[in-house]
């Protein structure tokens, strides 16, 4: 299989997005260039196989090449984030409900 300049280009730049919009997403924050464009990528693999396999296609174009792996991402990262139990989001969550509301009574 021979792949262009142009397509590996267009695969780089698809994954870069979609790694940083779900950094955004579930961090707040992107993983920074490497960790983005290896999210997004894995997240592009994930997407292009699922989101056939519950009836959902999204056209073609780089948008929605863009919005798939931006989906196969999120996935990635929410399961991982089940995997490590949790994350911090219910913990930070707690920690700023008590700390702010616990003082004042």
């Amino acid at each position: 299989m021979y792949m262009s300049g142009e397509s590996l280009l267009v695969i780089l730049v698809v994954g870069l997005i979609a790694g940083w919009l779900a950094g955004q997403i579930v961090r707040g924050t992107g993983f920074g260039m490497v960790g983005d464009l290896l999210i997004g990528i894995a997240g592009a693999f994930i997407g292009s196989w699922l989101l056939p396999q519950l009836g959902l296609h999204l056209g073609a174009g780089i948008v929605s090449a863009i919005i798939n792996a931006t989906i196969g991402a999120l996935i990635l990262l929410l399961v991982i984030r089940l995997v490590r139990g949790g994350g911090g989001w219910h913990r930070s969550w707690a920690g700023n409900w008590r700390g702010s509301w616990g003082r004042r009574w």
